[in-house]
C-alpha cells in the first residue's frame, strides 16, 4: 500500500505522464507567448483532422495524435495540431 502512495504521487507531479492522464491544456497557445501564429487557426479546433487539408500554412506544421510519440525539441514557429481519438482537431501549440 505504501509503493502506491509513493507511485501516485510521482504520477500527479510528472507533467509528461498528467498531461497524458487527462489534465486539461488549454486549446490555443497563450496571446504573449504564440510564436507560431497558432491563434490564427483557432477556428479549426472541434473540426475533424482532414480539416487541415484544406489550409494552406506556409511554416513548419506537426500532427500529434492522440498517443503517439513526438520529439520534445523546441521550435518556436512551428505549429503543433493535436488530434485527439475521435479525430478531431483537440488543441493547437507551439513549439
Amino acid at each position: 500500500m505504501k509503493w502506491l502512495i509513493v507511485f501516485l504521487f510521482a504520477v500527479s507531479c510528472s507533467p509528461v505522464l498528467s498531461d497524458r492522464i487527462g489534465a486539461v491544456s488549454p486549446p490555443l497557445p497563450p496571446m504573449d507567448n504564440d510564436t507560431c501564429d497558432g491563434r490564427r487557426h483557432a477556428d479549426l479546433i472541434g473540426q475533424h483532422s482532414t480539416a487541415l487539408e484544406k489550409v494552406l500554412i506556409l511554416r513548419q506544421v506537426r500532427i500529434i495524435r492522440a498517443g503517439q510519440m513526438y520529439t520534445q525539441d523546441y521550435r518556436p514557429a512551428r505549429i503543433n495540431f493535436h488530434i485527439n481519438a475521435s479525430a478531431k482537431i483537440e488543441r493547437i501549440s507551439c513549439g
